[in-house]
């Protein structure tokens, strides 16, 4: 199985042994390219293509992972805990916006900071391409650079 397996998570998906799954290769959904921290409590999260603006600022179709043991800053996820739906980011912490007319450029709002030091990785999943809908998998891959170290 893949690294992402756990037999826990039933949200959002269950990858195979190929580490790929098979909705992801049919359907084209895009992959975020960058997540990077802008300010204290604002990250910088750029798309490779344009994307369905509801289900991109959909702030729940996200999750942050930290590698703290209990996340209590803008992670909603500790690096032992599957993503599930009671774990994604909730409205109350923050907020999702785009910052230009591209579709693919959207800022992350937290109402509390990034700690210093600590590693962060940012997960998206269902966010669909522009005129899209359906899409159900994650929106991350090899090559993101969905990481960084708090500012």
């Amino acid at each position: 199985m893949s690294m992402y397996y756990n037999p826990n998570t039933t949200y959002p998906y269950l990858m195979g042994s190929t580490g790929i799954d098979e909705r992801e290769t049919v359907m084209p959904h895009p992959v975020v390219v960058e997540a990077r921290q802008i300010a204290v409590n604002q990250i910088l999260v750029t798309y490779d293509k344009p994307t369905d603006l509801a289900s991109a600022t959909n702030i729940s179709n996200y999750w942050i992972r930290s590698n703290m043991s209990t996340p209590t800053d803008i992670a909603s996820v500790g690096m032992g805990e599957a993503i599930t739906k009671e774990n994604t980011i909730r409205a109350d912490r923050g907020m999702i916006a785009p910052i230009d007319n591209s579709k693919m450029r959207f800022v992350m709002t937290f109402n509390t900071n990034a700690t210093r030091g600590v590693l962060y990785i940012v997960l998206p999943c269902f966010v669909n391409l522009e005129g899209r809908s359906g899409f159900t998998g994650a929106n991350w891959g090899p090559f993101s650079r969905n990481m960084f170290i708090g500012l």
